[in-house]
C-alpha cells in the first residue's frame, strides 16, 4: 500500500476507534499481522475455549493459523471439524471465552455493521462470549450506515457468494439483487451501536487490506 494512502487511512481508523470507545467498543490499531498477534495474546491469556466465526480476514492475516499454532487445546476452529459438527460448534460459541470474527464494515460513527446467513456470527457476536475481538483492515472503514450497506451490495456479498460457489444473482451480476435465492447468504442485518458491557467488544484494526 502506498505510504502517503496508507496514513490517510491510519488517521482514519484512528478517528474511528475514538468513536467505537464513545460506544463502549474498545479499539486498538496494530501496524502489521504480528503486532494483533501479539496483542492477541494478551487478550486471551486465562482463556479456556475459543472459537470464530467464517472470516477471510483471519485466514489471510495468518490470525487463524496463529491461534490453532499456539492454543490447540482451546481453539476450536470449524475448518477442522466435520461438516456434522460445526452446527454444535456454533452453539458452543455462546460460552466461550473469546470469539474472534471480522466485520462487513466499520463506520466512522463507531458502529459494527454486518450481513450474516446462517446468523450465528451476528448472534453471537451480540451476545454470549465473555469478549468479542474483531479483526478487520482498514479496507472496512466506511463514512456511514448508507456506505456499509453499499459496501455490502456492490463488493462483499458478490465476492463472497463467488468464494462460497453460490447460485446467487450477485455472483453474476457483481453486485446485490435482493433476490429471493434459496443460495442467498445476506439475511440477517445487524447494525451494533453500542455495547452495554464496556469493552466487551475489541476492534482490532491492522494497517493493511484484509477480506472483502
Amino acid at each position: 500500500m502506498n505510504e502517503f494512502l496508507k496514513q490517510s487511512l491510519k488517521n482514519r481508523a484512528l478517528k474511528t476507534i475514538s468513536a467505537l470507545e464513545k460506544n463502549n467498543m474498545k479499539g486498538y490499531l496494530a501496524e502489521t499481522a504480528e503486532d494483533a498477534k501479539k496483542l492477541i495474546a494478551e487478550l486471551v491469556s486465562g482463556d479456556k475455549l475459543m472459537t470464530s466465526g467464517g472470516s477471510m480476514t483471519l485466514k489471510d492475516s495468518g490470525i487463524q493459523d496463529f491461534l490453532n499454532e499456539n492454543y490447540p487445546n482451546i481453539f476450536i476452529d470449524r475448518d477442522r471439524i466435520s461438516p456434522e459438527e460445526v452446527p454444535e460448534l456454533m452453539r458452543r460459541a455462546f460460552s466461550a471465552d473469546t470469539y474472534f470474527t471480522s466485520t462487513n464494515a466499520v463506520t466512522e460513527n463507531g458502529e459494527l455493521y454486518n450481513i450474516d446467513g446462517n446468523g450465528n456470527r451476528v448472534a453471537a457476536m451480540i451476545f454470549g462470549p465473555k469478549q468479542v475481538i474483531v479483526v478487520a483492515g482498514l479496507n472496512k472503514i466506511v463514512s456511514d450506515l448508507d456506505a456499509a450497506r453499499d459496501r455490502l451490495e456492490s463488493y462483499a456479498s458478490p465476492a463472497n457468494c463467488i468464494r462460497l460457489a453460490r447460485k446467487t444473482p450477485c455472483a453474476e451480476l457483481g453486485h446485490c439483487a435482493h433476490c429471493k435465492s434459496p443460495d442467498r447468504i445476506c439475511c440477517d442485518y445487524v447494525v451494533m451501536a453500542q455495547q452495554r458491557v464496556k469493552d466487551r467488544i475489541k476492534v482490532i484494526f491492522i494497517a493493511e487490506e484484509y477480506g472483502y
